[in-house]
């Protein structure tokens, strides 16, 4: 957690801080005024955003989607075998040294492990909130281009999603509202739709329902952006229908 909560104003308002970073700027925001303010306004912006008119796709588009689907080929996973070796039997008298050398080294093994996971936990919560920092920047960056274009639309399943992109900036993002939630196995993938290809454009966070994401790769050639449910981790191709189908 930063220690200059006045800069998490933007990551607050568009839901990226979870957890302890946003019940502490939830307790700041209670003593701190123009905190309070700014977030009112960038929420305010975003309500706007997510409430744009939609759009309907070009003709045709979906259908050239759904039907490129059962040409696309999964690999399958590449799995080494490596065989086992046979271990020659010793009596429990010889192997009493190597087991005490052992339980020494899983006691130091987890005292060093202890300590690990405590930096561990501190390093995960500052790059979390170094990213939700970054990601507001930049998602404030994406809006106020001046070639700015949005696009909203209603999930199959339910919820909504706004997708804003600009050209210039070389640079999309998708702005969701009330996601049905998912199995812990499944997760929401965002695709962009080119031609009769959809091309991976990131996962948005398992287990939240409301909140925004930076598109990876650029829209640049792309003629929508869609959303899909897959397994955990994400799929190289669409395992099945868009719930949405976005123009861009």
């Amino acid at each position: 957690m930063t220690s200059d909560l006045h800069t998490l104003t933007g990551a607050f308002a568009v839901g990226a801080l979870t957890g302890p970073e946003a019940v502490a700027f939830r307790r700041h925001m209670a003593d701190c005024d123009a905190c309070a303010q700014e977030v009112r306004e960038l929420a305010e912006t975003a309500a706007r955003l997510a409430m744009a008119v939609a759009e309907v796709p070009p003709a045709g588009l979906r259908t050239r989607v759904m039907a490129a689907l059962p040409e696309v080929r999964q690999l399958p996973p590449d799995v080494p075998v490596i065989p086992l070796r046979p271990v020659a039997r010793r009596g429990w008298r010889q192997r009493l040294p190597q087991v005490a050398v052992a339980a020494c080294l899983a006691v130091a093994a987890v005292a060093a492990g202890i300590a690990v996971d405590a930096r561990h936990e501190a390093d995960v919560q500052h790059g979390r909130t170094v990213r939700a920092e970054r990601q507001a920047a930049a998602l404030s960056a994406l809006t106020s281009a001046p070639d700015a274009a949005l696009r909203t639309g209603a999930l199959k399943d339910g919820g909504t999603a706004t997708v804003v992109s600009s050209r210039s900036l070389g640079q999309a993002a998708v702005i969701f509202h009330d996601l049905p939630a998912l199995p812990g196995s499944r997760v929401y993938e965002v695709w962009y739709s080119r031609g009769d290809t959809m091309v991976p454009a990131g996962l948005l966070e398992p287990g939240r329902r409301t909140g925004s994401a930076l598109l990876t790769r650029t829209p640049a050639g792309a003629e929508g952006v869609g959303i899909t449910v897959e397994p955990r981790g994400g799929s190289s191709s669409p395992t099945g229908a868009p719930l949405v189908l976005l123009a861009v």
